[in-house]
Formats: C-alpha cells, structure tokens, sequence
C-alpha cells in the first residue's frame, strides 16, 4: 500500500513529504528512502516516540522530523506531497487549507477515503483499499482582462 501511494505521487529526491496521521511512521520512512525528506504529524506522542526510534533504527532520522501535534494547525506550504490516511470528514476539513497552502502541483495522496466533490486526478487499488491521487490546480477563479481589453470571469471548483 505504502509504495503504491508514493508511486502515484511520484516520490522522490527532492521533495518535501507531510504525513498526516502517521500512524506507525512507515510512510515517511518509506519516503526518506527515496531520498525525500519530510514531517509526519500525530496527536499521539506514544505513536511519535515510536515513529522517531523506528527512523534512527533505519538510517532515516536526518531525513524525517515526526511531531505531536493537531493537524489542524499544522503548516502545509512548502510540502510538495501530502500523505494521508483520515476519515472523510477529516479530509474535507482540511481540503481548503491544502488547496490554499499548497503549491500548484503539490501532489496530494489519500488512503481509503476522497474528498467528496473534488474529483481526483487518478485512482488505484491495492486489495480491498482505495487510493486517491489529486494535483492541486492554478488558482484561476475571479475576473480577467485580456490583450485585447475583453474581459473574462472564471468560476473555479476544484
């Protein structure tokens, strides 16, 4: 599962990774294996405490940085994937801020749950469970002017 959602992202050297909802650390640590580097977030200091040793035990931890700390809080920018594993109300509560805080291209990668109406740019299967791939968008939404002088409105949704 771990490195079918990094080879839709397309992880490598290079970028910067947020795991959201680490659970055990395995995909960020999986990530810093393909030389990428990152922060994985969890409310549970247990689960960090046992991400950071699992990292210093692999030969990842100059690579990853693993934090207790609300998700809802945590600063997205500068991340060019976006890892996680939440409940659908939990997605759509941080799809704005992802859409906002991202960079256009900025890789968002989702296991088991979408985002509702902001269909994803490619699926896959591994077993039984779903994966969810989207690439944040230009931001295009509001009135502009052309060369000519027309002037054009465009209305985006996702």
């Amino acid at each position: 599962m771990i490195d079918k959602m990094l080879d839709m992202a397309a992880v490598g050297p290079g970028d910067r990774v947020l795991d959201l909802g680490i659970g055990n650390g395995r995909i960020l640590i999986a990530a810093a294996r393909r030389d990428a580097s990152g922060t994985g977030i969890d409310i549970d200091p247990v689960l960090i405490d046992e991400s950071n040793a699992a990292a210093i035990r692999v030969g990842v931890a100059d690579l990853t940085r693993f934090m207790a700390q609300d998700l809802f809080v945590t600063p997205v920018r500068g991340h060019s994937v976006v890892t996680m594993f939440l409940l659908p109300q939990v997605n759509l509560r941080l799809r704005s801020r992802l859409l906002r805080d991202l960079a256009l291209g900025s890789r968002i990668v989702s296991h088991a749950f979408d985002m509702a109406d902001w269909a994803p740019d490619s699926t896959g299967r591994v077993g039984g469970s779903h994966l969810y791939l989207w690439r944040v968008p230009a931001a295009v939404a509001g009135e502009w002017v052309l060369d000519d002088g027309a002037r054009v409105t465009l209305h985006q949704h996702f």
